[in-house]
């Protein structure tokens, strides 16, 4: 019954161009550019003026609200095209823009698809100011989620401003050697994310999925299909809507059915509570009393412990399609709910309806086209604390497979641009029918491990940084080379060292740079990985957005590495306290690389007997060798050792500064390719 897939629509109507100037008439001689300033002065002053007096209300990305998104199906005003036409031609581009932003403003659903080109146009006005890019950017992107016909070019013009903004996170497969890599480094915690199955006692064999939870998160409420009608011949599955309470940190009930009247012989399902677990709101399927295949009720439980017989939202909420997926705003006065009725976006939309002082639920609103796009949006989740929405889309713009989940802020009463709360948690399947506790801890959701959507079971899963909704503060920066202040490349990880709140980690951008959304006043490690320079570690404390420039030095495998702090006391060959920050961070680069070798070489200055300094040379290089191994439990084979006494001095000696210099320890690390080559010899140094 919650299919977000199925759609009827009705037939998009072709894309609407802008329209072009009439021709003046060849009888008649053309108008003096005064005459014609003097003809449409007044229109245009009128509009200007009125713009200038009223503020448009505009979301952090410059958008405006579209107010007439639930009052007018489509916004025509020829007047004002011509007016807009004409500004561009006299290269008046910035009253263009102000006239085409107050066009736009009054953009009816139908707009979106029919009249994508002025979308298009007034992100390209915008972008000739060089101070406006982010505002260019956000109307791209609102043609690009309600396009109908090709786009290809805008979409490039999008790619090519948002390459130095746009996050690429790593493969899953390179997140969890990164998180075997953690599990290796006492002071770093490895993260507790795993999907936990909820086990038998909720699961069935048949498709359990839709959960959300209710009094206090001691409620597990959530749709399953495991029951069926009919005679043996003509067997229907009836979905019907289950609970489970919480015993304990992690222990859950067995799963119960609802009683009558919540369930009945029609399916039932997509349900929440209200926050004390009163009052449910569900979707009641092809009942006779039904405006559509699928309608919103809701019931009370009674001070005898029974539920009052379901009531219809009616017909201000109720469409004759598909309405389902009821999710309660933290007041309680705003029911928000997924609905394939027409005049939407796409295929399927999200609405709400707000609570009138009456107690009735009011006229269904479209959440407009910041959320919604031209394919489907479905599963709302209103956190029970914070002003986040969360809901599943496949027409957002960066996704990870077919549905993800999203999160939106209101701020100051408007709707931000969606978020993908990352990899952690949306894969290349699809992502939807889920819930988050009261405590930001968990998400519930449903996923199918044999990849079968007819046989989703229901997992908990440790919510991840990107999904949480208090991470807004910004960490950013740049990391670069100390010598030549080139950018670096690599691959960037954030651990939570209080919570152990798992956060995605991200490759750096060409131009070196990165920026995570974390929660305020946590502590945090960073660290960054490469094989072109020893990994950078930093920890911190988050106190508001917070930029930095990192520096390290790259890797020149060309030249051996020489660390001044790897010095010996005289005559001996044991590992000082003050080398260990050295050894420790090649030991992780072997460690972090697993295909690179070491070559170690140890020297002495030209005092004293040559056999001495050589065996004293091979003592100190061995030592160093063991100390690495150990340290990052490395094989066998991986490091080779070397000593030559005095036999290659860097200098001659005729100071103590020249005899220092010759005293040494070189590294040369080994590159898959010369790994081969050097394991079977002296390494060249």
């Amino acid at each position: 019954m919650d299919n977000p897939g199925r759609k009827t629509t009705k037939p998009l109507p072709p894309p609407r161009a802008t329209p072009a100037p009439r021709a003046a008439a060849p009888a008649k001689a053309a108008p003096t550019d005064t005459s014609r300033r003097a003809a449409h002065t007044p229109y245009r002053q009128q509009v200007l003026r009125a713009t200038a007096k009223r503020q448009l209300r505009v979301r952090a990305d410059g958008t405006p609200d579209f107010p007439n998104v639930n009052k007018v199906a489509f916004y025509e005003d020829k007047k004002a095209l011509k007016a807009i036409q004409r500004a561009e031609r006299r290269h008046h581009y910035g009253e263009a823009r102000t006239l085409l932003e107050e066009y736009v403003h009054h953009f009816g659903i139908d707009n979106f698809y029919r009249n994508t080109d002025l979308l298009w146009h007034l992100g390209q006005l915008w972008q000739r100011d060089s101070t406006q890019a982010e505002r260019a950017k956000a109307y791209f992107r609102l043609a690009l989620k309600h396009h109908r016909t090709d786009v290809t070019r805008v979409q490039l013009y999008y790619d090519s401003l948002e390459q130095k903004t746009t996050d690429l996170y790593v493969p899953l497969k390179v997140y969890y050697d990164i998180v075997e890599y953690r599990k290796s480094i006492n002071t770093f915690h490895p993260p507790k994310g795993i999907y936990t199955n909820m086990g038998s006692g909720i699961n069935s064999e048949a498709a359990d999925y839709g959960p959300t939870l209710g009094a206090a998160d001691s409620v597990l409420l959530f749709t399953s299909k495991r029951k069926q009608r009919g005679s043996t011949l003509k067997r229907v599955v009836d979905e019907d809507l289950y609970t489970s309470h919480r015993e304990g940190a992690t222990f859950w009930t067995d799963a119960e059915p609802l009683p009558k009247p919540i369930n009945s012989s029609y399916n039932e399902g997509s349900a929440c509570f209200s926050h004390d677990g009163r009052t449910i709101f569900f979707a009641r399927c092809e009942c006779p009393t039904c405006h559509g295949n699928c309608d919103l009720f809701t019931a009370s439980l009674g001070k005898d412990g029974k539920w009052s017989t379901p009531k219809s939202l009616g017909a201000l909420v109720n469409s004759p399609n598909w309405d389902s997926q009821p999710a309660l705003s933290p007041r309680e006065d705003t029911l928000y709910f997924a609905s394939d009725r027409l005049g939407g976006f796409g295929l399927s939309d999200i609405y709400y309806t707000v609570k009138g002082k009456n107690g009735q639920w009011g006229k269904a609103m479209n959440m407009g086209p910041v959320v919604n796009t031209r394919e489907s949006e479905v599963s709302p989740y209103f956190h029970p604390k914070y002003q986040v929405l969360y809901f599943s889309s496949r027409g957002q713009l960066l996704n990870f497979g077919d549905f993800d989940i999203y999160k939106t802020y209101r701020v100051q009463g408007r709707w931000q641009e969606p978020r993908n709360i990352g990899p952690l948690v949306n894969g290349k399947g699809s992502e939807y029918y889920f819930t988050i506790d009261s405590q930001s801890k968990n998400l519930y959701y449903a996923r199918s491990e044999e990849k079968d959507m007819q046989n989703l079971d229901l997992f908990s899963f440790p919510l991840p940084m990107e999904a949480q909704p208090l991470a807004t503060t910004q960490v950013s920066g740049t990391l670069l080379d100390s010598v030549s202040s080139k950018p670096l490349k690599g691959i960037i990880s954030i651990i939570d060292l209080d919570n152990g709140i798992e956060v995605a980690s991200k490759y750096l951008r060409p131009d070196g740079s990165f920026d995570f959304n974390l929660i305020d006043g946590s502590r945090y490690a960073m660290l960054i990985q490469s094989p072109d320079f020893f990994s950078v570690e930093k920890q911190f404390a988050l106190k508001g957005d917070t930029v930095m420039t990192l520096l390290t030095n790259s890797i020149d495998y060309k030249l051996p590495l020489i660390f001044r702090n790897i010095e010996f006391e005289p005559g001996k060959a044991g590992i000082l306290s003050s080398m260990h920050p050295t050894l420790d961070r090649i030991s992780l680069f072997l460690v972090d690389h697993p295909n690179f070798r070491l070559s170690i070489a140890g020297h002495t200055d030209g005092r004293g007997d040559p056999e001495v300094n050589e065996k004293l040379s091979q003592d100190r290089a061995e030592e160093i060798r063991r100390y690495i191994e150990r340290k990052g439990k490395l094989g066998p084979n991986r490091i080779d050792s070397f000593g030559y006494g005095a036999s290659k001095p860097l200098k001659d000696e005729l100071t103590e500064a020249d005899a220092r210099v010759n005293r040494r320890v070189e590294f040369r690390l080994l590159k898959p390719e010369e790994s081969k080559a050097g394991a079977a010899g002296d390494t060249k140094w």
